[in-house]
C-alpha cells in the first residue's frame, strides 16, 4: 500500500492512504490519524489500511465505488508534508562505495578496509523534516548547497543484536530522501571529530511512503532496482541505478544501528547518496553514463579529470526534482520537487 500524511496545520498532519496510482487519496480516519500510530501497531492497523488501499484501488479501475472508499478525493502532493513530518530517529548511512572513493579519490585520499566491510552512518536531526514540495531554506549560498538524492526505508521495532537478514523484516515502509547538505560546512565540522551537525539542515521525503510488497520483483534483499531520477533546473543530471552497486543492503544497514541498541518504530534509516561507477573505455578516458545524485560527486568527478570542479554548488532559486518511476512508467513515490530560497529576516 502507499501512505502519505497531509498538511492540516499541525506538527504530524494526517494520514490519508494514496491509490497505487497516485491519483485518488483517502483520510484515514478511524483507522489511524497519524503514520506513527499505525507504526506503533503495526499488526493491528496495517490490515485495515490495506483494505482501505485495495478498496481505493477498485473505485480507481472503474469498479463500483466500495462505500470504504466513498470519501475519496484528488491526491495533491504538493498538500503532503513528510511522511513522517517528524520521526524517533533518522539515520543516514554511505551504502553506496563508489561515492566514497570518488570523493576521497578527489582529495588523494584513500579509502580504508574497513569501509567496505563497515557501513559508514551518522545521526542527522529528526525533529524537523519538510515535505516533498516544500522550500529548501538555507541562510546563505555561501554554504555550498547540495542536494543528495537517496532511498530511506522506516521501520518497526528491531531487537537490539537482530542480524542483517532478521533486520529486512522490520522494514515497514520504503521512500526516497533529498538529505540536503551544505557543503562548505562539512570540512570544519568533521575536523571537530563528532560529525555532521550544522551541515544537515532539514531533509526531505517523497511524497508517499509505499510497503515492500509494492515493489515487486524490483524489490529483493534489502534493495530496490530501480532508476532514481534527479533534475537540476529541469535538466536530468542523474539516472542512477539504486540496487546493483549498494554495497550494504537496508538489512545491514539497520543491523549496524542496532548493534548496540534497539531500534523502535517510526526509525527512519537512509542509503546516502545512490552512485554508480564510471565506465572506461579504451582510450583510457572514464565517463559516467548514469550521470550524479549529489553535485559534490560531480565536483569529485570533475576534480579526478580536470585537476579541480567547474560545477558550482546550488543557488537561491533553483530548483531539484527527485523521482523513481517502476516499469510501468509510473512514478512510484511521487516527485521530491524542491526551489532554494534564502531564509527571510
Amino acid at each position: 500500500m502507499k501512505l502519505a500524511t497531509y498538511k492540516d496545520g499541525s506538527r504530524d498532519g494526517q494520514l490519508v492512504v494514496v491509490s497505487r496510482d497516485l491519483s485518488t487519496a483517502h483520510y484515514a480516519t478511524g483507522i489511524a490519524g497519524k503514520l506513527q500510530q499505525a507504526l506503533d501497531d503495526w499488526g493491528f492497523i496495517s490490515p485495515q489500511l490495506q483494505d482501505l488501499y485495495e478498496a481505493l484501488n477498485r473505485a480507481g479501475d472503474g469498479a463500483s465505488s466500495p462505500s470504504r472508499a466513498r470519501h475519496a478525493f484528488p491526491f495533491d502532493p504538493a498538500q503532503c508534508m513528510a511522511p513522517l513530518p517528524r520521526a524517533y530517529q533518522w539515520v543516514d548511512g554511505s551504502a553506496y562505495i563508489n561515492h566514497v572513493e570518488l570523493v576521497r579519490a578527489a582529495r588523494s585520499s584513500e579509502v580504508p578496509q574497513t569501509f567496505y566491510e563497515d557501513p559508514l552512518m551518522y545521526q542527522g536531526g529528526s525533529d524537523d523534516f519538510i515535505g516533498p514540495c516544500d522550500d529548501v531554506v538555507v541562510p546563505s549560498e555561501a554554504f555550498g548547497i547540495d542536494f543528495e538524492a537517496e532511498i530511506a526505508v522506516i521501520t518497526g521495532d528491531v531487537a537490539m543484536g537482530t542480524s542483517p537478514e532478521q533486520a529486512l523484516d522490520g522494514i515497514r515502509l520504503v521512500l526516497l530522501a533529498n538529505d540536503v547538505s551544505l557543503r562548505n560546512l562539512i570540512p570544519a565540522e568533521l575536523a571537530k571529530g563528532f560529525g555532521f551537525f550544522q551541515s544537515k539542515p532539514a531533509t526531505a521525503f517523497s511524497p508517499v511512503a509505499v510497503t515492500p510488497d509494492e515493489l515487486g520483483d524490483a524489490w529483493e534483499g534489502g534493495r530496490l532496482a530501480n532508476t532514481l531520477q534527479s533534475s537540476w533546473n529541469g535538466r536530468k543530471v542523474g539516472m542512477c541505478e539504486a540496487g546493483p552497486e549498494m554495497t550494504f543492503h537496508f538489512g545491514q544497514l539497520i543491523a549496524h544501528v542496532c548493534k548496540t541498541r534497539n531500534v523502535r518504530a517510526g526509525s527512519i534509516v537512509g542509503s546516502g547518496t545512490v552512485s554508480n561507477k564510471g565506465v572506461t573505455g579504451a582510450n583510457g578516458k572514464t565517463d559516467w553514463p548514469k550521470g550524479y545524485s549529489c553535485i559534490a560527486e560531480k565536483r569529485a568527478i570533475e576534480t579526478i579529470q580536470d585537476g579541480k570542479p567547474s560545477t558550482e554548488f546550488m543557488q537561491f532559486g533553483d530548483t531539484i526534482r527527485i523521482e523513481m518511476k517502476g516499469k510501468d512508467g509510473q512514478s512510484i513515490f511521487g516527485a521530491i520537487d524542491q526551489t532554494i530560497v534564502p531564509l527571510k529576516a
